[in-house]
């Protein structure tokens, strides 16, 4: 008869320091860290925080504002959307504890304290950590500020449709539509009337009659491959010679696009003054493109007046000019002539290109796609965080060839296959060689040889992968 195996309790034990395992030297990680330590990044964040906390010895002192940042930026570059999983990714890998200057005895920062410390912090401080990043570009010749691309994207608020109520009555959503369908002489109780009755029914999803209580800032609109949900509408404004994202904003799901277009330039404008050390007025913004649903009359005549030419394409096909006032079809002419101009369909490729892969590798590959943090400021915080990230990941590609941990994957996949292939070639090469010295042929060395002397090598490290 067996005995059942019971768990034993891991009894004390000691072990020297030099004996403990460490992660490798040439980690993503640690050329991360190399990489921020290259422009001080932890003296200046540790001095943007320092107001924020209590200068006295009393009471547990608090965590490194440079620790939750760099856990943030785990979040980021390995697609965890959430601070619980976070938390776990940094207690559990040896090589994320030597970049936060973690021991193995040590207990990494839990996700409680992550959330205490994003409240703690004013989004002013967010805006500033991002103005950091953007002069770390600025000392790598990585920030132009010349020709600026803008687009908005759709992200997946933490909230359900199901928790929708009132604005008025406070009903929830079936009670409010069943008591409306029972005004009209239809069974409540009979739930495929109902719901016939409701899609019958004009502006049902208006967002100035509902809310989700658990969420007032998210609104009702269109995912981004169709369906309807709570959503909020991410930003960003990006260098198209470069690729920087220059702005990064969470707007509202009800936002239109071109509301605010010129303010956000502008904004924009004032960050790359702020990052350079220049005063805030100089304008060295020359262009601006952007899709069909940030064309507005007036805001191509704001910038315009701006001297900023509008790389814009209008929606309407046949526009009616003899509706518009002189200066409003001035400004629409003008941009005519950029759209269809050879530089001004250069640009539209470039924002295609640029916009769409920040929005790949922030969205879809930063774990910011589906947001689990609720409410628009923490949400506008995360989202800064991950715009200066990329940023940063940006820099990472120029100084060392990959920007994200997949980047550096592939890397080491191609270097290995490439060795393999060469030790393959030189295998092959040998063994005919000295198969020609036996037989004591008349071929030349040059003539076994000579595929080398055609050999090309072609490695470029792939720049659009997450």
């Amino acid at each position: 008869m067996f005995c059942e195996k019971q768990k034993a309790a891991q009894a004390e034990f000691w072990v020297p320091t030099h004996q403990l395992s460490k992660s490798p030297k040439a980690t993503f990680y640690s050329k991360l860290d190399e990489t921020l330590e290259s422009f001080g990044f932890a003296e200046k964040v540790r001095q943007l925080c320092a107001p924020a906390y209590k200068q006295t010895n009393v009471g547990r002192p608090g965590i490194d504002p440079v620790v939750y940042l760099k856990m943030t930026m785990v979040g980021f570059f390995e697609d965890l959307p959430s601070e619980r999983a976070i938390a776990a990714r940094c207690a559990d890998s040896i090589a994320i504890r030597r970049f936060l200057n973690y021991e193995l005895d040590e207990n990494t920062p839990d996700h409680s304290s992550l959330t205490i410390i994003r409240q703690r912090l004013g989004l002013e401080v967010y805006q500033k950590v991002f103005t950091l990043c953007l002069q770390a570009l600025q000392e790598h010749g990585l920030l132009r500020g010349k020709h600026l691309g803008i687009d908005s994207s759709v992200m997946e608020a933490n909230a359900s449709l199901r928790a929708l109520v009132n604005r008025n009555t406070a009903e929830q959503y079936w009670d409010y539509v069943k008591r409306l369908a029972a005004a009209q002489g239809i069974e409540p109780e009979d739930a495929a009337a109902v719901r016939k009755f409701d899609r019958q029914r004009p502006g049902k999803g208006s967002n100035q009659e509902w809310e989700n209580p658990h969420d007032p800032d998210a609104k009702i609109g269109p995912k981004k491959h169709g369906g309807t949900d709570m959503i909020y509408k991410p930003e960003t404004v990006v260098d198209l010679d470069t690729g920087a994202v220059v702005q990064a904003e969470v707007q509202s799901g009800d936002h239109a696009d071109h509301q605010g277009l010129a303010t956000t330039i502008l904004t924009a404008q004032q960050s790359m003054n702020e990052a350079r050390g220049e005063p805030t007025d100089i304008l060295t913004v020359e262009t601006v493109t952007a899709d069909k649903g940030y064309y507005a009359v007036e805001e191509l005549q704001a910038l315009q007046q701006e001297e900023i030419r509008t790389v814009i394409a209008d929606p309407v096909a046949k526009r009616r000019f003899d509706k518009l006032q002189p200066e409003q079809r001035q400004a629409v002419q003008a941009a005519v002539r950029s759209t269809r101009s050879k530089y001004g369909k250069a640009l539209l490729r470039r924002r295609g290109m640029h916009i769409e892969r920040s929005f790949a590798h922030i969205l879809d590959c930063g774990g910011m796609r589906r947001a689990t943090l609720r409410g628009w400021e923490n949400l506008n915080k995360r989202f800064k965080l991950a715009a200066a990230f990329y940023n940063l990941s940006q820099l990472m590609r120029k100084l060392f060839g990959f920007g994200t941990p997949k980047q550096l994957a592939a890397l080491a996949r191609a270097v290995l296959s490439l060795f393999s292939h060469l030790l393959s070639w030189a295998a092959t090469v040998t063994s005919d060689l000295v198969a020609q010295l036996l037989i004591g042929s008349s071929k030349t060395s040059n003539d076994i040889l000579g595929p080398l002397t055609v050999w090309r090598v072609k490695f470029r490290g792939s720049s659009t992968g997450c």
